[in-house]
């Protein structure tokens, strides 16, 4: 009992997350990705640096500037280069691999075992995803292609390490720490890169403030919480459900098409999120009997 509800509180992460699109287009100003990346993560990094009221150790700060960069700083921005030069179907479709690429890093950081339950469960995840989101009309531009793919890596590898990595204090001040220090690392890029951004409406306002204290702060606590208590690869197939909310958001408050191929999709990526689950089970299970 106690594993299913750490996997239902785990899977409000992504599932909040499928909003973060419909929130950027409806309630934020275009043209600065990197800006808009900064200002949901370190705002809301600070917020609970005030709350916690504890900075980290000196053996800690390498690795939580480093975390910060994989779960944040990386992903964040290579994600919205993939999202200004794909479609968004290929963009979703090209970051849905992150599940993949955890069963494998983590049998080589963590020495877990490559289930083939797991592999399975990533492949139709991503069949799913693809059928959701993907048009005929859908055209692939390497730099959008590579910039996907490395920040599905930049997030898996984030997710192995803070399973791998875990200091002697709370979630909240470790999610604290990282929030702050991937914020800082966008910093300078966004004040150099990017114009200032115009006077902000109260849409704005709320847009961001939405992004910050509940697409991050809440979500990311709850996030890396799920990562210390489930395994990597099932932990990482709840990520599916972040473009099937996307969907069904676009859907009811949009207006967007839903046909037989996206409802299908949907039904695959609920599969393939319940596959990752018992195949999270796995060793769990095998560690019991041993």
């Amino acid at each position: 009992m106690a594993r299913n509800s750490d996997v239902f509180l785990t899977a409000l992460a992504p599932a909040i997350w499928g909003s973060t699109y419909i929130v950027t287009t409806e309630f934020l100003p275009h043209g600065y990705p990197l800006t808009v990346a900064m200002l949901r993560a370190l705002p809301a990094g600070l917020l609970l640096l005030l709350i916690v009221r504890r900075l980290p150790a000196r053996a800690w700060w390498g690795r939580v500037f480093l975390l910060g960069a994989l779960n944040f700083s990386i992903f964040w921005a290579l994600l919205f280069v993939a999202a200004y030069r794909l479609p968004g179907g290929v963009a979703a479709t090209v970051g849905a691999v992150q599940p993949l690429i955890v069963v494998f890093l983590a049998s080589a950081m963590l020495r877990t075992p490559v289930l083939a339950l797991s592999v399975l469960a990533a492949v139709v995840g991503m069949a799913g995803v693809a059928l959701m989101v993907l048009t005929p009309a859908a055209s692939l531009d390497p730099v959008g292609v590579a910039a996907g793919l490395g920040g599905a890596l930049s997030m898996a590898a984030g997710t192995v390490l803070s399973r791998k990595w875990r200091p002697p204090v709370s979630l909240l001040t470790f999610t604290a720490w990282q929030l702050t220090a991937g914020g800082l690392l966008l910093l300078p890029p966004a004040l150099w890169i990017e114009p200032p951004l115009p006077a902000l409406t109260s849409d704005n306002v709320l847009g961001l403030a939405y992004l910050g204290l509940i697409g991050a702060a809440v979500t990311y606590v709850l996030w890396f919480r799920g990562v210390g208590r489930i395994e990597p690869s099932a932990v990482s197939a709840l990520g599916f459900l972040s473009p099937a909310t996307a969907v069904v958001l676009g859907w009811w408050l949009l207006g967007q098409q839903l046909g037989p191929l996206q409802i299908a999709g949907f039904v695959a990526v609920l599969a393939g999120v319940w596959l990752g689950q018992m195949a999270g089970r796995r060793p769990r299970l095998a560690a019991a009997t041993a």
